[in-house]
């Protein structure tokens, strides 16, 4: 395809994928919120709408590679690594300056604004001029900042902004560091969650163990909590059919975020939640609160397990695990599924709710030689975008690297998942696409 004609497509595609989302918008009687819009529940507008989903996964991947094919490569490579963004994200956060601003819908001068959040006035001013040029935050007047909708995010009261603080501060110090720990020896061919890019860089400040250490002690808990309002992973109780099963047994479950919702949306289901003794302990407290005819009625049980050394519930419909495998090493990750097969019976299956990440060439072959994926349920994006969407997804490769920069651990391919599938006993037997994330559906080999 020439450059001429691939330009037309991208266009093609924008202009589709563009119409596809305001379909949507119509289609469920929603308008579009502004941009400028303060209004907190603009927050959740169409969040969990999957063809919207789609359409903007189409939408970004198609406008960035048309940016990138139509302007010079030092361009886009300069813009992309000269980016300020994720600091001044950190230092708007840290600092509660949506917070400040709650109060001022038309806006407020910067010297008052530095009063409040005690950040110097010329310094505060060009880090909120650079948010509002990439639409977080607005400047209403010369030195005059307003909230606006993506800046609502930032506010304290947001979980998604304890994901914010961890991206910006942990995961940062760790990515930074990326080619140290490719270089020093004792890093760079090791995958023990010990080693990790996050471990080498405060390996001199006492900190021991793994990411997860640090996890326990930081109150992890409300970041993830953004996780699941970013990636809405409360799409899958819409989009799999559930009436199918009558037991789910939830592996590494947490407090239960995905079980609760699951038996308040079908309450013939039952669900045991295996998860660490403390943690169990904290998920009765929860669901006496937030569900406590299911305690009732018996259709929860609370049962403590280590993955790795015991087996779960035997012969369970479903077995769940959502964002466990990717936090593992292929051997470890490899251990978890052993221990499930063994308690699985002909009739079980196991949905491993996590990222399923592919390079743009594997793609490209399987798209052009009959691709197997279509079978299994994997999308491909349509010609000339990178079969992966390219920009896209890019938030799941970045999650990949996420994982390693933290643990040692990746988000996995599709053939790199069918083979620890294989080597658990089991095979992969579907695909569900959800845009931001995927379920991979794997019955006993």
């Amino acid at each position: 395809m020439s450059g001429n004609a691939e330009v037309e497509a991208l266009l093609e595609l924008i202009n589709t994928a563009t119409h596809d989302a305001l379909s949507q918008y119509d289609k469920n009687v929603q308008d579009i919120p502004s941009l400028q819009s303060t209004d907190q529940r603009s927050l959740s507008t169409m969040s969990g709408n999957l063809p919207l989903k789609r359409a903007i996964r189409l939408l970004e991947g198609a406008c960035g590679q048309l940016c990138a094919t139509l302007a010079p490569p030092a361009h886009t490579v300069i813009n992309r690594v000269q980016s300020y963004d994720a600091p001044c994200m950190r230092v708007a956060r840290e600092m509660r300056v949506a917070d400040a601003l709650l109060d001022h819908p038309k806006g407020l001068h910067v010297s008052e604004l530095a009063k409040v959040v005690n950040v110097e006035q010329g310094k505060l001013a060009h880090i909120l001029r650079l948010l509002g040029t990439k639409h977080c935050f607005r400047e209403v007047d010369t030195d005059v900042f307003a909230n606006n909708r993506l800046s609502l995010v930032l506010l304290s009261s947001s979980s998604v902004s304890d994901l914010v603080s961890l991206h910006t501060t942990e995961m940062a110090r760790g990515g930074s560091l990326f080619l140290e720990t490719l270089s020093d020896k004792e890093y760079a061919f090791s995958y023990d969650p010990t080693k990790a890019p996050y471990m080498y860089a405060v390996r001199n400040e006492g900190i021991q163990g793994t990411y997860f250490d640090w996890m326990i002690a930081h109150n992890f808990g409300r970041a993830m909590i953004g996780v699941d309002q970013v990636m809405n992973f409360h799409t899958v109780l819409e989009h799999f059919p559930w009436m199918e099963a009558m037991t789910v047994c939830d592996v590494g479950s947490g407090v239960g975020a995905f079980s609760l919702p699951l038996v308040q949306m079908y309450p013939h289901v039952k669900v045991t939640l295996h998860d660490l003794p403390e943690t169990l302990s904290q998920a009765k407290d929860i669901w006496s609160i937030n569900n406590p005819e299911a305690i009732q009625d018996g259709r929860v049980d609370f049962a403590p397990l280590n993955f790795f050394e015991q087996v779960p519930a035997t012969g369970q419909d479903v077995y769940y695990l959502r964002n466990i495998m990717h936090n593992w090493p292929d051997e470890q990750a490899k251990i978890i599924l052993q221990k499930i097969q063994q308690a699985m019976q002909p009739h079980s299956r196991v949905l491993i709710r996590e990222d399923l990440i592919d390079g743009g060439a594997y793609q490209h072959l399987n798209r052009t030689e009959g691709n197997p994926d279509n079978v299994l349920g994997v999308e491909i994006a349509p010609e000339p975008l990178l079969p992966n969407f390219g920009a896209g997804n890019a938030r799941m490769y970045n999650q990949d690297l996420g994982m390693m920069v933290s643990l040692n651990a990746k988000e996995r391919t599709l053939d790199e998942s069918m083979k620890l599938a294989h080597a658990a006993g089991l095979r992969l037997e579907k695909v569900w696409d959800f845009a931001e994330a995927s379920l991979l559906e794997l019955r006993l080999a």
